[in-house]
């Protein structure tokens, strides 16, 4: 009898450690629910500056790999074809217009309140936050200010002083008016490479990130905006390579606005400058493998707009082109805001291509619909739902207000524009001239239906003006 009492002792504090085992792991389990979250978002890169997306100068295979694991988005758009107005855009899920102006360089966004803060409220779901490199929205303090607790290599800079090390002063002639990028000399030697020091910063970060909280953090690399300036041996390389190309009839330039659009792909630093940031993105993505946290983590891979390939009545060194599609960076064309856009999870159908119409501003809504199935009032609204097919966006209407144009820099001239399903209306509005195309049949933008559909083009004018005098 004492043998069987004893037994049954035995068999009720396993059964105990087994209850009680089984709640920690339900417990962690719950933790471990909530995604982790990694965006990388990159500096002036055009949408064909991807192999994937059809260059045949710029090799980005781990870019490639990435995408062919994600939901691709074939009509992802900045909200803005410059830095500032385009990430504060992003940040705060509105369209980049306040109090009737645009910001621009200098701007210093203000304290957001908390009901209206995307970071401080996944931050309070339980989430760590982390920002790496170019914010361009204010200094190294307002990014604590706006949620995120931890940052590096950031603060108002918009670029790099120099990718080569030391990074934060100028080489050759002349003194820069540039500011300075914080953290980075403390963490740098001889001979190093920005992109490469900042990606080691967010591996660094992420190895030693609390495994009992999701993270969400977000790497906004300075490369491909200008200085041009890459590693010697990569250059030459990649100058090699460009020599032995050939572009038959394709012109090297040609006339846009007061300026030039570059038409080739033939800058051999660039062309470093593109792989390099590859390379970095393919050690960061193994890191994920490495750590076992590849299927827990939700990775966004985004350009903030087109690349550089205008000037304007001011001649410049011109980084890349974005053709077949027009002009680049500072239009409104697609060259200048159309911007290539994936999203990998484990909980989505990966290998697929989405038309619907999405934009920066639409990123953190997402994300938030994600992490804590909640929604702010933004003009930015979440694609959840197209990433589970359970809506398609191919007629959403998006705008653009162009209203600090650079002639000087970019060639371009002061704009507004609307797209409304497959049709795209650009307003100049200081010349009183519009532009009307069909997206969906006429992708680069080459034949003007403005008097041959005007019912429609005075629909989207209407709109426009309708938009524009809500600011």
């Amino acid at each position: 009898m004492k043998a069987i009492t004893n037994i049954s002792i035995l068999f009720l504090v396993v059964l105990f450690l087994s209850c009680k085992t089984k709640a920690v792991e339900t417990k962690n389990t719950a933790i471990t629910e909530k995604p982790n979250i990694l965006i990388i978002h990159v500096d002036d890169l055009g949408y064909h500056d991807l192999s994937m997306n059809g260059s045949q100068i710029y090799q980005t295979p781990n870019i490639d790999a990435l995408g062919k694991e994600s939901v691709v988005f074939t009509h992802a758009y900045a909200n803005y074809p410059r830095c500032v107005p385009s990430r504060f855009a992003m940040m705060t899920g509105n369209y980049p217009i306040q109090n009737g102006s645009v910001p621009d360089d200098g701007f210093k966004m203000g304290n957001i309140s908390d009901n209206k803060n995307f970071i401080k409220t996944i931050k309070n779901a339980g989430y760590q936050t982390a920002y790496f490199g170019k914010w361009h929205l204010g200094d190294k303090n307002s990014l604590q200010q706006f949620g995120f607790e931890y940052s590096f290599a950031s603060g108002h800079a918009g670029s790099p002083i120099s990718f080569l090390y030391p990074f934060n002063e100028k080489k050759g002639k002349g003194k820069t008016k540039k500011t300075p990028i914080p953290d980075v000399d403390e963490v740098s030697k001889e001979g190093d490479y920005l992109t490469d020091v900042m990606t080691n910063q967010v591996i660094d970060y992420i190895e030693k990130a609390d495994k009992s909280k999701p993270f969400l953090a977000m790497f906004s690399l300075y490369a491909v905006h200008q200085p041009l300036e890459a590693k010697k041996e990569d250059i030459q390389r990649n100058r090699k390579e460009i020599h032995a190309f050939d572009y038959g009839n394709q012109p090297e330039y040609i006339r846009e606005g007061t300026g030039r659009t570059k038409m080739r792909q033939d800058h051999p630093t660039y062309a470093a400058m593109v792989e390099n940031m590859d390379e970095n993105i393919g050690k960061l993505l193994n890191a994920l493998k490495d750590l076992n946290i590849e299927d827990n983590t939700i990775v966004i891979f985004s350009s903030d707009h087109g690349g550089l390939s205008n000037d304007g009545t001011k001649k410049r060194q011109l980084a890349t082109s974005n053709f077949p599609l027009r002009a680049g960076k500072g239009w409104l064309y697609e060259g200048g805001i159309k911007i290539p856009f994936f999203i990998k999870w484990n909980k989505l159908q990966s290998k697929t291509n989405s038309k619907s119409i999405i934009t920066l501003m639409d990123v953190f809504p997402t994300l938030l619909d994600i992490t804590t199935n909640t929604s702010l009032e933004t003009d930015g609204k979440s694609f959840l739902p197209v990433l589970q097919n359970k809506e398609v966006w191919n007629d959403r209407t998006v705008f653009w207000h162009s209203e600090k144009a650079r002639p000087v820099n970019t060639g371009d001239t002061k704009s507004s524009a609307i797209r409304k399903g497959n049709y795209k209306l650009i307003h100049w509005f200081k010349e009183n001239r519009v532009e009307l195309y069909d997206i969906q049949n006429d992708p680069y933008e080459t034949t003007d239906l403005s008097q041959e559909k005007p019912n429609i083009t005075k629909q989207l004018l209407d709109e426009l003006h309708a938009w524009k005098s809500t600011f």
